[in-house]
């Protein structure tokens, strides 16, 4: 073999790439990071060098050859929650035809898991960082406001984002679902919570604040949980609650998936729906619409959240300060359904 060839049982070098396109060094490593920055014909040759050799960028000594690398981190608390399955899969249709990658972290709802993961992605220099809420730990918020990129905080808005935020206000969101409730003529409301985050503890003030404001609020009618959210939880806390107060005649779950829950447990029981038991979501899931009586929700913009997030990473990217609005409240919808609709 001739001194200096690429050798199949080696891992092929950035100047393998070169040789085998005919191309230069620095012209293989401008199309691997500016892509739009190289002649088409040159970047065909080169990525046509790079899938025969097989070729893979390291991208730790690209982040260290310049300021930051084509990573955008993506803290989430959760990727089964289908919640947040809908925000990811809008971050990667926003960041489909551009040169740069999301890897994500689950951090399950653990704010020192969170922290650590913070400062695991900020070593690796990031091109830009997404993350959820504004309840990180106070080193966390350290990091976060002297990190060196943009970043976007989602599903909640604050008066002080430590770059970015996109979101909704979750207090006021419970406020319009409690006050349906009230106006379908339903007098005993009940509230029942899983996880209880931040978020989830906001829809319970929003609750609570309709219910004291109308003097229905009755705190035996409250029942909430530490534990995950599922259907069965929903079932079992409204077992819960029947226990206290078997008169209750509305709930609002802090999620679909306990309204579910709820629902499948009021029709083993033969409490009929929506006559005897207004049910009210949140989020406003596929499943939620497709129950029977289908189910009324607080829609949650949760894919269009994650869409636009990516995309104010990518114009920061490309312009630092651009974004005008850096604080953006995209709403809600409550959307009524059979579960609350009441024969008055």
């Amino acid at each position: 073999m001739k001194k200096g060839s690429y050798s199949p049982t080696a891992s092929p070098t950035l100047s393998d790439v070169a040789r085998e396109a005919g191309v230069s060094a620095i012209t293989v490593s401008r199309t691997i990071r500016s892509p739009e920055k190289v002649s088409k014909a040159s970047r065909l040759k080169v990525e046509a060098a790079i899938a025969k050799l097989g070729y893979a960028p390291d991208p730790a000594a690209s982040a260290l050859a310049s300021k930051t690398s084509t990573t955008i981190g993506l803290l989430v608390p959760s990727l089964t929650n289908n919640v947040f399955a809908d925000v990811v899969r809008g971050v990667y249709d926003g960041i489909e035809e551009t040169r740069f990658f999301v890897q994500i972290g689950n951090f399950r709802y653990s704010a020192l898991k969170e922290q650590e993961l913070l400062r695991v992605f900020l070593r690796q220099k990031p091109a830009g960082l997404i993350l959820s809420g504004f309840d990180q730990t106070q080193e966390a918020t350290r990091m976060l406001k002297n990190a060196p990129c943009p970043l976007v905080q989602i599903m909640d808005i604050g008066p002080q984002p430590a770059d970015m935020a996109i979101g909704f206000d979750h207090k006021e969101a419970a406020r319009t679902a409690t006050r349906h409730l009230l106006e379908q003529g339903y007098t005993k409301l009940g509230f029942l919570g899983a996880r209880m985050d931040p978020r989830s503890q906001a829809r319970y003030e929003g609750f609570k604040d309709v219910c004291k404001d109308a003097g229905k609020l009755d705190e035996k009618r409250i029942v909430t949980t530490l534990q995950p959210s599922s259907v069965s939880m929903g079932r079992q806390l409204f077992e819960a609650l029947l226990a206290k107060t078997p008169d209750v005649d509305a709930i609002l779950c802090n999620n679909d998936d306990l309204a579910i829950g709820v629902l499948t447990e009021a029709q083993r029981r033969n409490i009929q729906v929506p006559d005897d038991l207004g049910i009210c979501g949140f989020n406003d899931i596929d499943i939620a619409r497709n129950m029977m009586p289908e189910i009324t929700s607080v829609a949650t913009p949760r894919y269009d959240i994650g869409r636009r997030a990516i995309q104010m990473i990518l114009d920061e990217i490309a312009e630092p300060g651009s974004v005008a609005d850096r604080n953006q409240d995209v709403g809600f919808e409550l959307v009524p359904r059979q579960s609350t609709a009441r024969r008055r």
